[in-house]
């Protein structure tokens, strides 16, 4: 894998954990500008999807297996989605706490498709 695009990814939810994390401190929802963010954060997880299925299809193997590493990386592009997608049904300071997790989930995802990758 890009080591820098993973740790573009893990830093930017990690960045949107924090500042939805502050929305749900303050007793806010998410807002437009979340969901700006988490669009970000998603497009960054898309990038990282086309490239660990490139390097796939050039017969590059990981060292912990292809499925495994298959399975982490398209719960690393839903990951950010879906947290989205449920801060929409729940219009209070839970749907940005709910963000905020995704965005920590997110991250903690990015390395471990580092250490499978064998990084």
């Amino acid at each position: 894998m890009l080591d820098a695009l993973t740790i573009a990814t893990a830093v930017a939810a990690l960045a949107l954990a924090a500042w939805c994390g502050f929305a749900a401190y303050r007793d806010q929802p998410t807002k437009d500008w979340h969901f700006i963010g988490m669009g970000v954060v998603t497009l960054l997880a898309l990038v990282q999807l086309i490239v660990g299925i490139v390097r796939l299809a050039r017969g590059e193997d990981p060292e912990q297996g292809t499925t495994i590493f298959v399975a982490y990386l398209l719960g690393s592009f839903a990951c950010v989605p879906a947290a989205g997608f449920m801060s929409l049904a729940e219009r209070t300071r839970w749907g940005s706490l709910t963000v905020a997790a995704g965005g920590v989930v997110l991250a903690v995802l990015e390395v471990r498709l580092y250490d499978i990758w064998g990084g």
